[in-house]
């Protein structure tokens, strides 16, 4: 049976993050009051400390740059989906006009 993944909001992670940071929890005991893993609560804590403001942009791990790049490659795929839809129909009506 497969489980849902569970969405927390950037204000819960970064709540969870200052419990260990600057009210002096373990990270075990913060992670086991909030019900999460205690490698989820030290990734969302490096991530924080690495990336301040820019920490838990949303959509899983994706910055602004990787969720652009994401997008432009999901064009691209379709521009050369509908290119190659184009040049079957081209071939087609070629063939049917000899």
């Amino acid at each position: 049976m497969s489980q849902t993944r569970r969405g927390f909001t950037k204000e819960f992670k970064v709540d969870a993050v200052k419990l260990v940071t600057e009210q002096g929890y373990k990270v075990s005991e913060a992670a086991r009051n909030l019900g999460i893993s205690t490698s989820v609560l030290r990734r969302w804590r490096d991530q924080l400390a690495k990336q301040a403001d820019q920490a838990f942009p949303g959509k899983g791990f994706m910055t602004p740059e990787k969720e652009e790049l994401h997008r432009l490659r999901k064009e691209v795929k379709r521009l050369e989906m509908e290119r190659d839809i184009l040049k079957k129909a081209t071939a087609f009506f070629a063939n049917l006009s000899k």
